[in-house]
């Protein structure tokens, strides 16, 4: 009877509650389906590039491209110059290199990273356009003007000075190269060697006044030189 009376007093496990029966959902109202919104998948944006977004320059790129686009036009109008006026203009038989003197100036100021680029592709460009001396010169133009970008950033600081009489050295070097390659390949006597002297000097000359424009045209944008 003892047993009996524990076990009635034993209170119930709350597991052991009945659970309720769930109630019946009412049924959801359904919109007819042309009143139903449709559903547009998501489209990730294109990777490409389409011809129009071009346009859409920041001021830095357009700044960037009308300085290039300057040195272009000053080299392909020094050529021009030099083949209309200056061919036929000789001083002691001898006459200006325009168009190399605005490479090598150009060279020697954006400097290794971007110059090195640079007097390659000018000095490709002065070859196929058909006033260089020879295939030669995109060799001699190219390692003159690198030489001379390391030459000026190891020992002078940059300056008007500085950037001229490293532009006349450089030419100096490029215009007796020149001579050099003609005596070997026989197409230029050594009594021709001063007027190789002369062009240099006359070109030399030329790069003060020229460096005035091309420092101006690669001030464009507020641009500056890294060092």
């Amino acid at each position: 009877m003892a047993e009996r009376k524990q076990k009635r007093a034993a209170p119930a496990p709350r597991n052991s509650a009945r659970r309720r029966p769930a109630r019946k959902q009412a049924p959801s109202f359904r919109l007819p389906s042309f009143f139903k919104p449709k559903q547009v998948d998501f489209k990730p944006d294109s990777q490409g590039t389409h011809p129009l977004k071009l346009l859409h320059m920041t001021q830095a790129q357009r700044d960037t491209y009308l300085r290039w686009g300057l040195y272009v036009a000053t080299i392909v109008g020094l050529l021009m110059i030099q083949d209309v006026i200056m061919s036929q203009v000789t001083i002691f038989g001898a006459t200006t290199d325009l168009a190399v003197c605005a490479i090598l100036l150009i060279t020697i100021m954006e400097g290794t990273e971007v110059g090195s680029l640079f007097v390659l592709i000018a000095s490709l460009l002065y070859y196929f356009a058909g006033t260089s001396p020879g295939p030669y010169s995109v060799a001699l133009l190219t390692f003159t003007g690198i030489g001379a970008c390391i030459f000026r950033q190891m020992y002078w600081h940059r300056s008007r000075s500085s950037m001229v009489l490293c532009g006349g050295l450089a030419l100096l070097v490029y215009e007796m190269g020149t001579f050099g390659v003609g005596i070997f390949l026989g197409l230029t006597r050594w009594d021709r060697m001063g007027s190789f002297l002369v062009t240099a000097l006359l070109s030399w000359i030329v790069m003060i006044p020229l460096y005035s424009l091309i420092n101006a045209i690669g001030q464009i944008g507020g641009h500056t030189w890294k060092e």
